[in-house]
């Protein structure tokens, strides 16, 4: 039997397995041992085979470009988008084109080739999250730009191509339809409600305590009533917020213990999966948007997408949310780190 679920925010249909739910044994494993850090242009020594970095965590003493860094932040050598240029917007008949600026950086998670973010400490976490927050306020300046997205693909699966853990943020000069999807779709929920969609659905998570599998002080992880993938989880502010670029000291900590942890939580159930994370904030240089309460989406790659789902954007979900935070929730947390 399955249940159909619809999506509070953007009205998004989806196919879940209730009775008979996908446990973890029943997905393939995979094999994401190092295997190129002799050739590596992502670890010290060769930061001469990136282009410069435009912001980094170093000990004191260290030179830009050059090894003593934590983490460091690059231009993508094979950009989305170029910085350079304006957008140009024109008209072909019906079709509507622009110039493809924008930008398109990599953040370098670590000097350490086999080190994933699941092994990470607190303090390594942190600086993750805090050059996340550096690039954000950097970019937003420049006017051109509407939309920021920070996202991370892990494993062959996932669609990386260079294996040493990094993340990637890229600026576009327009809100991709998607995120607009969900922008229209908390407003219009906050116009007739007078509350936040995504307060509600915490508030419905904590009455219904079903679906999540683990939390601290500000934030709450759980798998969402209307999952697009098995296993999907959001990682949410307990409280409203909109802004993640200036989100304070202690917050950025509690954050790092739960990403860390739901990292761990997920190699440990599902033998170390390939999967995206992605964070969505609200648009920038385009007024106010405090209805937006920003989150974090992981998404592992268990399955492959069909013809049913890519010609209809209906999504079938193998494992239900309740089983998936179950299986999560249940997972031990340990870790190399």
């Amino acid at each position: 039997m399955t249940q159909l679920r619809r999506d509070p925010m953007i009205g998004q249909w989806v196919n879940i397995h209730t009775d008979d739910s996908f446990g973890p044994e029943d997905y393939q494993k995979e094999d994401h041992l190092p295997r190129h850090a002799a050739t590596c242009q992502f670890c010290p020594g060769r930061e001469h085979q990136t282009p410069h970095e435009v912001d980094a965590l170093r000990s004191r003493g260290s030179r830009p470009n050059g090894p003593g860094w934590q983490a460091r932040v690059v231009p993508n050598k094979f950009p989305a988008l170029q910085i350079e240029g304006n957008i140009d917007e024109a008209k072909d008949g019906i079709f509507d084109f622009s110039n493809g600026v924008g930008a398109h950086e990599v953040l370098i998670e670590t000097p350490v080739h086999s080190k994933h973010l699941a092994d990470f400490t607190r303090e390594e976490m942190a600086g993750v999250i805090q050059l996340y927050q550096n690039r954000l306020r950097d970019l937003t300046r420049d006017r051109r730009f509407k939309y920021i997205i920070i996202f991370k693909n892990f494993g062959e699966a996932a669609g990386t191509s260079v294996e040493h853990a990094h993340s990637q943020i890229i600026a576009l000069p327009m809100i991709p339809k998607y995120v607009l999807e969900k922008i229209e779709g908390a407003r219009a929920y906050y116009d007739e409600h007078q509350r936040c969609v995504i307060c509600d659905m915490v508030k419905q998570e904590y009455h219904d305590k079903k679906r999540i599998f683990t939390q601290n002080h500000d934030f709450v992880a759980f798998c969402p009533f209307v999952s697009r993938s098995s296993f999907e989880y959001w990682i949410v502010p307990r409280a409203h917020d909109s802004n993640f670029a200036d989100m304070e000291e202690g917050k950025k900590n509690s954050l790092a213990d739960l990403l860390r942890e739901t990292l761990v939580r997920l190699r440990n159930c599902l033998s170390n999966p390939s999967y995206n994370y992605y964070l969505h904030v609200p648009p920038v240089n385009t007024g106010g948007k405090e209805d937006f309460h920003w989150h974090i989406v992981i998404v592992p790659k268990l399955t492959r997408t069909t013809g049913f789902e890519l010609g209809t954007g209906f999504y079938v979900v193998r494992t239900s949310p309740e089983a998936a935070a179950g299986y999560l929730r249940n997972t031990k947390v340990t870790s190399e780190a």
